[in-house]
C-alpha cells in the first residue's frame, strides 16, 4: 500500500483557523483544549488500525506540552510538488494529508487532513520528529503554524513513527493546563478498539502512568461497562465482513432495564449513532421475533416484539471500519454515520451470528428471552395507563393530586414554557407567587426521590412523585419517551443549595438520565443555579453564587458589609427568588449533558448502583475530605 510524498493532496489554504478556532474544534475552553490532542492522537490511531505500528505514548510534559508518539509508518520526508518539504504540508495547509488518497489509507477516522494543521495553527510551538527510511528528521514551528526551523536530518535509526510535541496557545484558550484522567479515559476507549494495541499516557507534572492494552478488543470493554452491573451471560463477540465493510460487535445483556449502546466507526465515537445502529438494532429485533416464532415460547399466540423490548438490560459496543470511498457522515461533527451500506451489512452479520449464537448457547437464549418477553408486558401495561389518563378514560387519585400540586403556565406556546422541579412546599409557595405565570410552571417535590439506577418502569409508574414528574411532561417515559410531545421546552430542576438538595439533584438526573434520555440529549434539561449569599454594603444589595466569588468581592469592600447566606430555597422571599434565580434575563442555567456516553453510563453506575465497594473506591480516589469549606460550616 503506496504511502509516499505522492499521496499527500492540497485542497485549500489555513488562515481562517485562528481566527475562528470553535468552527475547527468546537471551543477554546477544557474541551476544545483537549480535542487538538485527540486530533494528534487520531492520525496515531489511523496508522495501528492500518497495521502500522502498535504502541501509542501519550506524555503531559513539565513544560506543560503535549507530546504523542507512535511507531507507525513516519511522515513522508521528501519534497512535496508545491515546492515545500511533505512535513511543511501536512502541518500547515489545511486538507492536506494521505487520507485523500485511498492507497495511503485503507479506513482512517482522522479529519481529512484537518487536525493536524489546526492543532499547529493554535499552538505557539510545535515540533515535529519523523523516524523514517533510516533517518531521524525534525521540523519546527512557531506562532500558530509559521516555520521556525525547516525540515532537517538530525540523526539516524532503525525505528519508523512519528513524535509530535505542541504548546497550545494561552492568547486562543481559557486554559491549557491539560488533565491527566480526561486523556487516560479517552485513550482506555481507543485501547478497547484496537485489539492488541498499547496506549501509555505519562503525566510528569503529577508523576503519574497508566498503560492500557486488552487482547480481547470490545468484548473487554463491554465487560469494563459492566463490571459493577450483573451479567446475564458472558459477553457475545460477533464479527464478520462484507462488501469491504468489518463489523465488530460485542453485547451483554444485564439484569437493569435501560439499554447502553456505544458505535464507533474507523474509531470514530458516532455519538448521534447512524446507519450501523440502525442495521444492528434490526437485526437483534429480527432475531429475536424469529427465535420465539421458532420455538413456539409463547404457546402459540402471536407475539411481536418491538425494539426497546429486545435491548432492555442490553450493553453493545458496535464497531464497523468503513472504506474511504463508502464513507459518508452526516453534518460537520462525524456524530453520525449516513453510509447506507453499513445498515444492511451490520444487519446482516447480526441476523447470521446472533441466530447461530442463540440456537447453539440455549439455556442463554431463554434468560433473555424470558427478560424481553416481561418488558413487553410491562411496556404494554404502562402504555395502555398512559393513554387512559391521556384520554380522560381513568381519572385516578394521581390525577387529582397533580391538580392539586401543578401549577400551571398560562401560555399555550409549549416551546416557550418552562417547568420547575423544586424541593419542598415552602420553596415552591415562593416559586408559585414569584414566577412569570404566562410561561412558568411549578411542580414541588416532597423529600427524595427513588434511586433510578435499579428501577423498572412499573417501579417508577408506582412512585408517586416521579409518576407525577411524567405525567406533567406529558411525552412517555423509556422507550416511548417523545421531546418533541414534551409539554415543556426546557425542565428545570431547582433545590437548596446544600448537601440534600444535591442529592436530590442526583437522583432527578438519574431518573431524567434512565428514562428520558432524550429529553437530556434534546437540551432540555438545566439545573437553576439559586445564590449562596447575598452581601449587602451602603446601599447595595449583591448575590453571590460560590466561596471563591464571595471571597473576592469582601476583598474590594471598603467599610462594613453584611453577609447572608441562603440555607434554602424557602429562606429568599417570592420577588428575590424570581430575581436571582427564575428571570431569564439575570439567571444562570446549567444545561445537562452527555459529552462521553461512556463515561456517564460508568459514572452512574458506579455512583447510583447498588454495590458499594466500587462507590467507595470512587470516592476514596477523587474527593479530597482534607479540603475545608469555611463558609458553610
Amino acid at each position: 500500500m503506496a504511502y509516499d510524498d505522492k499521496s499527500i493532496k492540497i485542497l485549500e489554504g489555513l488562515e481562517a483557523v485562528r481566527k475562528r478556532p470553535g468552527m475547527y474544534i468546537g471551543s477554546t475552553d477544557k474541551r476544545g483544549l483537549h480535542h487538538l490532542v485527540w486530533e494528534i492522537v487520531d492520525n496515531a490511531v489511523d496508522e495501528a488500525i492500518n497495521g502500522y505500528g502498535n504502541n501509542i505514548t501519550v506524555t503531559i510534559t513539565k513544560e506543560g506540552s503535549i507530546k504523542v508518539s507512535d511507531e507507525g509508518r513516519g511522515v513522508p520526508c521528501g519534497m512535496h510538488e508545491s515546492g515545500k518539504s511533505t512535513p511543511e504540508v501536512i502541518y500547515t495547509v489545511l486538507h492536506a494529508g494521505g487520507k485523500f488518497e485511498s492507497e495511503g489509507y485503507k479506513v482512517s477516522g482522522g479529519l481529512h487532513g484537518v487536525g493536524a494543521s489546526v492543532v499547529n495553527a493554535l499552538s505557539k510551538k510545535m515540533i515535529v520528529t519523523i523516524n523514517r527510511d533510516g533517518g531521524i528528521y525534525e521540523i519546527s514551528f512557531k506562532d500558530g503554524g509559521h516555520v521556525d526551523v525547516p525540515l532537517r536530518k538530525i540523526g539516524t535509526t532503525k525505528k519508523t513513527g512519528t513524535t509530535v510535541e505542541f504548546w497550545p496557545d494561552d492568547k486562543i484558550f481559557e486554559t491549557t493546563k491539560f488533565s491527566y484522567s480526561i486523556i487516560s479515559e479517552r485513550m482506555q476507549e481507543s485501547a478497547f478498539l484496537i485489539s492488541g494495541l498499547t496506549i501509555n499516557i505519562i503525566d510528569e507534572i503529577e508523576n503519574k502512568n497508566v498503560t492500557f492494552n486488552y487482547e480481547n478488543g470490545i468484548v473487554s470493554f463491554v465487560d469494563f461497562i459492566n463490571e459493577n452491573k450483573t451479567p446475564l451471560h458472558k459477553t457475545i463477540d460477533i464479527t464478520g465482513e462484507k462488501n469491504g465493510i468489518e463489523v465488530n460487535i460485542a453485547m451483554c445483556y444485564t439484569d437493569s432495564y435501560s439499554e447502553s449502546i456505544i458505535s464507533f466507526v474507523n474509531n470514530v465515537k458516532t455519538i448521534d449513532g447512524g446507519s450501523h445502529e440502525v442495521g444492528f438494532k434490526t437485526g437483534v429485533t429480527k432475531v429475536f421475533n424469529e427465535y420465539i416464532k421458532n420455538n413456539n415460547l409463547t404457546k402459540g399466540k402471536t407475539t411481536i416484539l418491538e425494539g426497546s423490548d429486545t435491548r432492555e438490560g442490553l450493553t453493545a459496543i458496535i464497531s464497523v471500519k468503513v472504506p474511504e470511498n463508502l464513507l459518508q457522515f452526516e453534518g460537520q461533527t462525524k456524530g453520525k454515520l449516513g453510509t447506507p451500506q453499513a445498515k444492511s451489512v451490520t444487519e446482516s452479520i447480526v441476523y447470521e451470528k446472533l441466530s447461530y449464537y442463540l440456537d447453539e448457547n440455549k439455556a442463554v437464549a431463554s434468560l433473555i428471552m424470558e427478560k424481553a418477553l416481561k418488558s413487553k408486558v410491562a411496556r404494554e401495561a404502562a402504555r395502555k395507563a398512559r393513554e387512559e389518563a391521556r384520554n380522560g378514560k381513568s381519572k385516578s387519585g394521581k390525577d387529582k393530586i397533580l391538580n392539586g400540586k401543578l401549577t400551571k403556565a398560562a401560555g399555550k406556546i409549549k416551546e416557550k414554557n418552562e417547568l420547575f422541579l423544586v424541593e419542598g412546599d415552602s420553596a415552591g409557595g415562593s416559586a408559585k407567587t414569584g414566577r412569570n405565570r404566562e410561561t412558568q410552571a411549578i411542580l414541588p417535590l416532597r423529600g427524595k426521590v427513588l434511586n433510578c439506577e435499579k428501577a423498572s418502569n412499573n417501579d417508577i409508574n408506582a412512585n408517586e412523585e416521579l409518576n407525577l414528574i411524567i405525567q406533567t411532561i406529558g411525552a412517555g417515559i423509556g422507550s416511548d419517551f417523545k421531546p418533541s410531545e414534551s409539554n415543556y421546552g426546557k425542565v428545570i430542576i431547582m433545590t437548596d443549595a446544600d448537601d440534600d438538595g444535591a442529592h436530590i439533584q442526583i437522583l432527578l438526573l438519574t431518573f431524567f438520565y434512565r428514562f428520558m434520555k432524550p429529553l437530556i440529549e434534546a437540551g432540555m434539561l438545566y439545573i437553576a443555579n439559586p445564590p449562596l449569599y447575598s452581601i449587602e454594603y451602603g446601599k447595595v444589595k449583591e448575590y453571590i453564587s460560590t466561596d471563591e466569588d464571595l471571597i473576592e468581592k469582601r476583598k474590594t469592600i471598603k467599610g462594613s458589609y453584611k453577609i447572608n447566606r441562603f440555607k434554602g430555597l424557602g429562606e429568599m422571599d417570592a420577588e428575590e427568588l424570581f430575581e436571582t434565580t427564575m428571570d431569564p434575563t439575570k439567571r444562570s442555567l446549567i444545561k445537562v449533558s452527555i459529552e462521553d456516553a461512556l463515561l456517564a453510563e460508568k459514572r452512574v453506575s458506579v455512583l447510583m448502583g447498588d454495590k458499594v465497594d466500587p462507590r467507595k473506591e470512587w470516592i476514596e480516589e477523587n474527593v479530597d475530605f482534607t479540603l475545608e469549606d469555611n463558609f458553610r460550616r
